[in-house]
């Protein structure tokens, strides 16, 4: 072993609040590294231990990022371990709640075999949730803001409270509600906590749009997330599956397979679709709630069998998501998204040949996908790869010669396969028109059956049956159909 480092913890802010373990290394020392000098403690211990202390404060005007702070102190107080017998470092609260130099330094210590104590301390936690007359409750969720300002989603269950220490600036609180507005309601309820465990420890709730407006923000200011006042975090849906598959649940539930949730999962499907083709937010919000319920279920029957869990579809998804994107998440660059799409099919084939694989571009492609979305995706997926025609005068032109071939078949079977050509060849079009075929024939049918439809009303509205109607009479209700709507 080479040198030794011990960390204490100075608690919150008031000296009687530092442990008596952490007290009894301060006196047993003459001299201590602090991380910053902004402690409400450290006035007091240089004048009644008369402590030598120095602060890595100057680092944080030198370096671009708390990162190469947080590093660069990591890799101070390792040499000056390995230049002499001892090195004590002081941080606020306690050395393993919120503090990111201690798990490096911790890691790096083991590496360079030096020794590492800790003093504990309390926590900016506890007097916290004193302040805000709070217990901690299973599942309280504790993080620093710079973590959650540098996301995009809470790392943590809405329905689950979080503690939000280290809320330095406006500006970290500005991509902190940012991220929690990607979960929680801009009205949601939060408290601001300033300087908890000090004697001018003060709390304030405000509305979670209203979190980068306040005039102070410090080290010492901690941001208390109540959780949301209905169930919805997605391990307790889980948790609702699981309990309507157990004995004691649900008889209809405990037979389903996941042969016979076939039909439901294409069922909600569709709905779902319906919901974005109307555009209507209320009905798709229920309608991916259905869709969701299928997913699970299927992972759960899975579970069940030992087969896999939802841990290992998320993780699985996830990983494929990240290796595929390696513009976002890696050093590629792309200029737009035909690049992005090439780059996507290269990555799959890649893949495809490292695992051995034999399958080709199109394997991955559902059979049993509608066949005009098969078409488009089929289409979308060789063009990824550079197989198109090189302009849309060539598509219309094929239009028209597969309408012509249609028009020349001479039996039923060479029509069926001739006007499946041509269909092909529609599809096509319309994706060099930025328009999906599946969507836009949906579109059609709606409008269809919706003026159809007013055309039985109107001729119930004249006391005549639409089949005792002329074509020419119900083309007259067609065309007003089509003006009303």
């Amino acid at each position: 072993m080479t040198g030794e480092i011990t960390i204490i913890g100075l608690g919150p802010g008031r000296p009687e609040l530092i442990t008596r373990q952490a007290w009894e290394v301060l006196e047993g020392c003459e001299r201590i590294w602090v991380r910053t000098m902004q402690h409400p403690a450290l006035p007091s211990l240089q004048e009644e231990l008369a402590l030598e202390i120095h602060s890595f404060d100057q680092l944080y005007e030198q370096s671009e990022s708390f990162e190469q702070v947080y590093a660069s102190i990591v890799e101070n107080i390792l040499q000056m371990a390995e230049a002499s017998d001892r090195v004590v470092y002081a941080v606020p609260g306690d050395p393993m709640v919120g503090e990111a130099t201690v798990p490096a330094l911790l890691d790096e210590a083991v590496q360079r075999g030096i020794s590492v104590n800790l003093a504990h301390g309390i926590s900016f936690i506890e007097p916290s949730l004193r302040l805000a007359k709070k217990y901690a409750p299973d599942g309280l969720f504790v993080c620093d803001a710079l973590d959650l300002a540098e996301g995009h989603h809470p790392p943590f269950p809405p329905d689950t409270p979080a503690l939000i220490g280290q809320l330095y600036s406006r500006l970290t609180a500005s991509n902190v509600k940012l991220t929690l507005l990607n979960q929680y309601p801009a009205a949601h309820p939060v408290s601001l906590i300033h300087r908890a465990g000090t004697a001018d420890e003060t709390i304030e709730a405000i509305a979670l749009e209203d979190l980068d407006r306040r005039a102070e923000y410090s080290a010492m200011t901690s941001l208390l997330v109540p959780a949301l006042d209905h169930l919805s975090a997605f391990e307790r849906f889980q948790e609702t599956v699981a309990h309507l598959r157990a004995p004691e649940g649900c008889p209809w539930d405990r037979e389903q397979t996941h042969q016979s949730l076939r039909s439901h999962i294409m069922e909600e499907a569709y709905e779902t679709l319906h919901a974005i083709d109307d555009d209507d937010m209320e009905a798709l919000c229920e309608e991916l709630g259905d869709l969701l319920l299928q997913i699970v279920l299927q992972a759960q029957i899975a579970t069940e069998a030992g087969a896999f869990t939802m841990a290992e579809v998320i993780a699985g998804i996830q990983e494929k998501l990240i290796r595929r994107h390696p513009h976002v998440f890696g050093d590629w660059d792309v200029e737009d998204v035909d690049q992005v799409l090439h780059n996507w099919e290269t990555l799959k084939e890649r893949e495809r040949f490292e695992d051995g694989s034999d399958k080709g571009l199109l394997d991955g492609v559902p059979v049993n996908l509608p066949a005009l979305a098969q078409s488009g995706e089929i289409q979308d997926r060789v063009v990824r790869v550079g197989f198109d025609w090189p302009a849309i005068e060539r598509v219309l032109e094929k239009v028209h010669e597969e309408l012509a071939e249609v028009a020349e078949a001479e039996d039923e079977e060479q029509v069926a396969a001739e006007v499946g050509d041509l269909l092909f060849a529609v599809v096509n079009y319309a994706r060099w028109l930025g328009v999906d075929a599946e969507t836009a024939l949906r579109g059609a049918n709606q409008r269809f059956r919706s003026r159809f439809v007013s055309i039985e009303r109107a001729a119930r509205a004249q006391g005549s049956k639409l089949s005792e109607l002329s074509l020419e009479q119900m083309e007259d209700l067609w065309q007003a159909a089509k003006k009303d709507q």
